[in-house]
């Protein structure tokens, strides 16, 4: 079995439960959950039974010191997690639609996780060889698009596979919008990307066809397009798939597609040899159509962390002919 390496903030999700009056005011109830991408990726990872390892840095003060034992909690090994002595811990407050959709407000101004330094990686991150994910939220600025550079580069060395979740928040970036040259720059390096339509149509520029094979032309071996409710498309050099996607009832779609996402690297990690779901369309369906259902199951529960499905909520999906569990 091998590890999944997440790298990249983890943030304290506050998520609006419901308004109450208070005299002439309408207030907002806010309840707090652990979350970020990556965080949720390795929670996923760990949910389902597998080696979790989250790498990224929170705030010496009451929500980093929450995240940390969220994280535990969860068996995600934490041996990566640094404390920053002066920074605070990155918050983001959630407001959800009636049909379950997210909008974010990020307090991430200098926070801890966009101060993790290239100092700060190490060597001994990638000695079993982890399958090494990243999210776009750790390039918004200059310095941890370094750092992030740095751990790519450090696991490519090792021959560690790349995972990508693109998952852009455009009020993130200092223009109020993702930088297209520098997401696209980590996206020609890395081996799996995982896009949703909207932000393949924002990074491909009106050119989807010609935009996907240069991704596939500089080695890209596996692009994953989600569309909330609607198909998968998987595309690798050689054949393009469509995986239908299950149909739920939404309540909170906050872990939707860090719970596809962690269960796919999940997944993967559990083959003898995971390198096999980068050259065999068969295995990599089976993959997707498994983590699809860990997206559906995710979505119908409020929150990030407590949302992820474990084994036996969704082991009737599980493509038992491809393991021996």
């Amino acid at each position: 079995m091998k590890p999944v390496l997440c790298f990249g903030e983890a943030l304290i999700d506050f998520l609006n439960t419901d308004k109450q009056q208070d005299g002439p005011l309408t207030l907002n109830n806010y309840r707090q959950y652990p979350g970020g991408a990556p965080a949720n990726a390795a929670v996923a990872v760990a949910k389902l039974g597998g080696k979790a390892y989250f790498a990224g840095q929170v705030g010496a003060d009451s929500f980093g010191n929450f995240l940390e034992q969220a994280l535990l909690a969860y068996q995600v090994d934490t041996r990566f997690l640094a404390k920053h002595s002066s920074a605070k811990t990155a918050l983001a407050f959630v407001t959800l639609d009636q049909q379950g959709d997210r909008s974010f407000a990020f307090y991430r101004d200098k926070s801890a996780d966009v101060l993790f330094s290239t100092e700060q990686i190490s060597d001994h991150w990638f000695n079993e060889q982890p399958i090494f994910h990243f999210c776009s939220n750790t390039l918004t600025d200059d310095d941890i698009c370094i750092t992030t550079k740095t751990a790519i580069k450090k696991a490519k060395a090792q021959q560690c596979i790349v995972s990508f979740d693109v998952n852009l928040r455009h009020n993130l970036w200092p223009k109020g919008a993702a930088d297209i040259t520098r997401v696209n720059e980590l996206v020609s390096i890395s081996d799996i990307i995982k896009f949703s339509k909207e932000e393949l149509d924002y990074l491909a520029q009106g050119k989807t066809d010609s935009y996907l094979q240069s991704c596939l032309d500089h080695g890209v071996s596996v692009i994953l397009v989600t569309d909330g409710e609607y198909p998968i498309d998987i595309y690798t050099a050689d054949v393009q798939q469509r995986i239908t996607a299950p149909s739920v009832d939404v309540v909170d779609t906050t872990a939707g597609g860090d719970a596809f996402s962690g269960a796919l690297l999940f997944a993967m990690s559990q083959l003898a040899q995971p390198q096999l779901a980068l050259t065999s369309m068969t295995v990599l369906a089976k993959l997707v159509q498994f983590a699809s259902y860990c997206g559906a199951y995710a979505v119908t529960l409020p929150g990030a962390f407590p949302a992820l499905p474990k084994f036996v909520d969704v082991q009737n999906h599980w493509p038992t002919e491809l393991y021996q569990r």
